[in-house]
């Protein structure tokens, strides 16, 4: 269901006071004490996490978009203004397009900080909108499933693909979440490039913070 004009404005006064960077972490022993709300942002190496970041912060350079997919292996912080939120940065995975890279880049902090992190509400997946999913997705939704962890997958790109393309693409993931039970099962849609969705996502993410 679409977030009606409060729940927008909502949205977008969460994200009206800056977001900035306060900690990174390499280690289940570096973590951050946990404090408020945080939300993961997961995906492929290539997905457009860094992208989507600075898109609904507003701010263009608040997560370096990389030139090298898979090169960050840590854990990230952002806290949004003066809300409850911080926003984690998750390191990519399936470069290499193999469950395996899964089980190794994710296996350790990746899923205790899942599994274990007591403050963490929700994942968001991020999904490329112009390609299929690849066994590199199907094997972390099904770590989210096994941490238990709630996640919303959130197609991006969503620009690249005309609209009733796009609407058979969300359909179809829409039918993919529901075969997992730590998925909700609103599928949202999102482009960096120009906007779309972005007050949308911002709006779930106040909602989260109510």
């Amino acid at each position: 269901m679409s977030p009606d004009k409060a729940e927008i404005a909502a949205g977008q006064a969460l994200f009206a006071h800056g977001t900035k960077f306060f900690y990174a972490a390499q280690t289940r022993e570096n973590l951050p004490e946990a404090s408020g709300i945080e939300v993961a942002l997961a995906g492929r190496s290539n997905v457009g996490k860094s992208s989507l970041l600075n898109a609904l912060t507003g701010q263009r350079a608040l997560a370096r978009v990389s030139v090298t997919p898979g090169r960050t292996r840590q854990l990230n912080f952002f806290r949004v203004g003066n809300s409850s939120l911080t926003l984690v940065d998750m390191p990519g995975y399936g470069y290499a397009e193999a469950p395996q890279a899964i089980k190794r880049d994710w296996q350790g902090l990746m899923f205790d900080y899942l599994r274990g992190r007591p403050n963490l509400r929700r994942v968001l997946l991020l999904l490329d909108a112009r390609i299929e999913e690849k066994p590199a997705d199907h094997a972390v939704m099904d770590l989210l499933d096994k941490a238990a962890m709630a996640f919303q997958l959130v197609l991006t790109k969503a620009d690249k693909l005309k609209p009733d393309e796009l609407a058979r693409k969300q359909t179809s993931f829409v039918r993919i979440a529901r075969k997992h039970p730590a998925a909700l099962h609103d599928v949202a849609v999102t482009s960096s490039e120009n906007g779309y969705g972005i007050d949308e996502l911002r709006a779930i993410l106040a909602s989260l913070t109510a």
